[in-house]
């Protein structure tokens, strides 16, 4: 590729060690419309099955979709009031995840890449180069060459950093955060435009006086403990910091747990159909924690009831494969839900025992990165 000599060796004397977070822009709808070019530049939302007379949540959204005020999570039938003339499509996870495949290894392919995928549509690719931007530049050729997809590259020299640069890049650019200029471009903002920083814990930050990226990253670790324990309290002042890990782990990614829901199109308000719901949603479930092999160690029953109160009902187990007894403390966990009161909703999660080579800490949320 024309351009890119010398970029991505590996010998520590031609490079410098860089994170790059690669992000594919509006993946879903982006890859809808390579099946339908007419639908390039209208307003497109991807959900359920695609009906917004249906209980369903928006999967993702168009730039065109975004600019109305729809984003993921959203139900369809307020996505749709919101664009009238959108185009509202059924989720086709087979042709995402196939895709998917064919962008990371593109990213696999680049010279010196070592790729840590973190989900359909975004990976960090550690490499070693002179010029971070030329490299970044060449991910996103391959990447159309082999899609015809855009993506955004944050460059950074962790994987922090690396990650928040990519939304300064969109779209279909690239950004440079480094601890040079990280306070420069991120002091001034609030703490929930961090990566694992969400509202509920910006509002916790806040009551100690802490609004700022600058003034998390200038509070003493400790000073946080109070608040958000021994683990979590450091974290939070190194993610205001931007510090944190600068290595790239491609061992492969293993589940912790699989987990399936059901909305249902009418309220669940009978016992017996609660329980005919938990059995097919525990024999789903079960089918794909096989496939892993491994036992169960836990269970989390998710309930939604009308109109949309969400809880959910959690309990370890001892270690097992036995069906029969994940089942019944399924259906242990269900008793605990109220009584005739409507369920519009129902989740289960089991959790399985974890192999000892498995990759530890990938969620920043946990002080892994």
């Amino acid at each position: 590729m024309s351009g890119a000599g010398g970029i991505g060796q590996t010998s520590g004397v031609s490079g410098i060690p860089w994170v790059l977070h690669v992000d594919l822009d509006q993946f879903i709808a982006a890859v809808e419309v390579l099946r339908r070019p007419e639908l390039k530049g209208k307003p497109i939302i991807v959900g359920g099955r695609g009906d917004p007379t249906e209980r369903a949540v928006v999967s993702t959204a168009s730039y065109e979709a975004r600019a109305f005020g729809v984003g993921s999570g959203m139900p369809l039938r307020i996505a749709a009031r919101k664009v009238p003339d959108a185009v509202i499509l059924p989720v086709d996870q087979e042709t995402y995840l196939a895709v998917s495949e064919t962008v990371m290894a593109a990213l696999r392919a680049q010279p010196g890449a070592t790729v840590q995928v973190l989900g359909w549509d975004e990976a960090f690719v550690g490499t070693e180069t002179e010029n971070p931007e030329a490299y970044a530049r060449q991910v996103q050729a391959a990447v159309l060459e082999r899609t015809q997809l855009h993506c955004s590259v944050g460059i950074g020299d962790t994987l922090v950093r690396a990650k928040v640069a990519t939304g300064f890049g969109k779209p279909a650019g690239v950004f440079r955060l480094t601890a040079g200029n990280w306070l420069d471009v991120m002091g001034a903002r609030p703490t929930k435009d961090l990566w694992g920083v969400g509202t509920k814990v910006s509002g916790r930050l806040a009551k100690l006086g802490i609004n700022t990226v600058a003034e998390l990253a200038a509070t003493d670790p400790q000073d946080l403990v109070p608040e958000f324990g021994p683990r979590m309290g450091p974290w939070y002042a190194e993610l205001g910091r931007g510090d944190g890990t600068s290595v790239v782990d491609d061992t492969p990614w293993v589940a912790r747990g699989h987990s399936r829901e059901t909305t249902f199109q009418r309220d669940l308000t009978e016992p017996a159909q609660v329980e005919g719901a938990v059995r097919e949603l525990t024999a789903r479930v079960l089918e794909d924690v096989v496939a892993e092999g491994r036992p169960v160690i836990g269970l989390t029953l998710k309930v939604r009831y009308a109109p949309f109160i969400t809880k959910t009902h959690a309990r370890k187990i001892p270690e097992t494969f036995d069906r029969n007894d994940i089942l019944a403390r399924a259906l242990d966990l269900a008793a605990a839900l109220e009584a005739g009161r409507p369920i519009r909703l129902l989740g289960l999660r089991a959790e399985m025992a974890m192999p000892e080579d498995a990759r530890k800490g990938h969620t920043p949320t946990r002080g892994g990165w």
